[in-house]
């Protein structure tokens, strides 16, 4: 489908925004990306390989007014996807002032920008986080729904794992409240009420994607806080064995970067978008020790050991209701873990991991 006009991604020479390059520029006249290309991601501060040549790159700063005045003093977007944003959940519980900076100021700073030039898009989707819910929902012995307390360092350290008499539920938008216990959650919802809020106030189209853990080829491998399957793919690869948190029962929901960008593809391009979060995920979830069986098998590797660390901020289980993503953008999953690994895997083979 072709739309014409312009298309603002910022991030766009990241993970995802350089998976998604080839099917924006498919689909608009003009396709400009935004990104600083941060080291800890592009260590040669290059233009990425994969990103699309019909692309222009903009290497510059969201939260830096001017890259914006730049922009928008002669582009006019009829869409923006809003990719940036600082990742590390981990990290964030130190480094709070820098996450907000970027997830909310940034975030800011284009909205004001955007305003300030008279360039509000038709359509503004925000790529947001399956840690907008925090621990989620769980359903308690009666039925009911209950949202236990987060996890603190102090349960953890005793090895308390899981929720007593509690099993968890899947996140979905239309019944599961954010609760974030996250930095970087906090931010992320942030970023959904901001861009909710704004393009309501001037008229455009918000649709905002909380995605699950996103993993595939081109992740990169030198961020030390990349996806969790890289990692373990680097470990493997050295015929290591794959150290597993906690009890290694902890339950993730793995979408392949494929069908990511077909949702925000889609996300893009559809009629009839709702002024709703959707969720996106692989449409099932595994166990961090299932997820690693498959990486150490597809290297030979040891297999992989439970060593009972934990990282604060990490919740126990989380996967996606993918009902309402598929009702409004005809949207699926097309990839099961096992297929996504052999594409991660294959892919890492031709790597300089050094």
């Amino acid at each position: 489908m072709t739309l014409g006009g312009t298309c603002v991604v910022t991030g766009g020479a990241g993970f995802v925004g350089t998976a998604l390059s080839a099917s924006l520029a498919d689909t608009f006249e003009q396709v400009v990306a935004v990104d600083n290309l941060l080291p800890q991601i592009h260590p040669q501060q290059v233009r990425p390989a994969g990103l699309d040549p019909r692309v222009e790159l903009r290497v510059a700063d969201i939260c830096d007014p001017a890259t914006w005045d730049d922009l928008l003093a002669t582009v006019h977007p009829e869409v923006v996807v809003h990719l940036a944003a600082e990742t590390a959940t981990g990290l964030s519980l130190t480094m709070a002032s820098q996450h907000t900076a970027t997830n909310v100021a940034g975030t800011a700073q284009m909205l004001d920008a955007l305003a300030r030039h008279q360039a509000v898009p038709r359509r503004v989707v925000l790529a947001s986080s399956r840690a907008v819910y925090g621990e989620g929902a769980w359903r308690g012995g009666d039925g009911r729904l209950v949202y236990p307390a987060q996890r603190t360092a102090a349960s953890l350290a005793d090895g308390q794992w899981d929720y007593p008499q509690m099993e968890p539920v899947a996140m979905d938008a239309s019944s599961v409240e954010p609760r974030p216990v996250s930095v970087y959650g906090v931010t992320k919802l942030a970023q959904e009420n901001l861009v909710t809020v704004w393009a309501r106030s001037f008229g455009a189209q918000p649709v905002v994607l909380r995605l699950q853990n996103v993993y595939g080829p081109g992740q990169s491998p030198h961020n030390p806080y990349t996806g969790i399957l890289v990692l373990f793919c680097r470990i493997a690869a050295e015929g290591r064995a794959i150290p597993l948190y906690e009890d290694g029962q902890v339950r993730r929901d793995f979408v392949l970067v494929d069908d990511v960008v077909d949702a925000l593809h889609r996300a893009v391009v559809t009629d009839g978008v709702v002024d709703r979060p959707l969720d996106i995920g692989s449409g099932e979830h595994q166990t961090i020790a299932t997820a690693a069986r498959l990486v150490a098998e597809r290297y030979g590797a040891p297999q992989p050991q439970v060593t009972g660390q934990f990282r604060e901020g990490d919740v126990r289980h989380a996967w996606a209701q993918v009902t309402a993503a598929s009702d409004v953008l005809g949207w699926s999953a097309r990839y099961d873990l096992a297929a996504g690994v052999a594409r991660l895997t294959d892919w890492m083979d031709t790597q300089d991991l050094d």
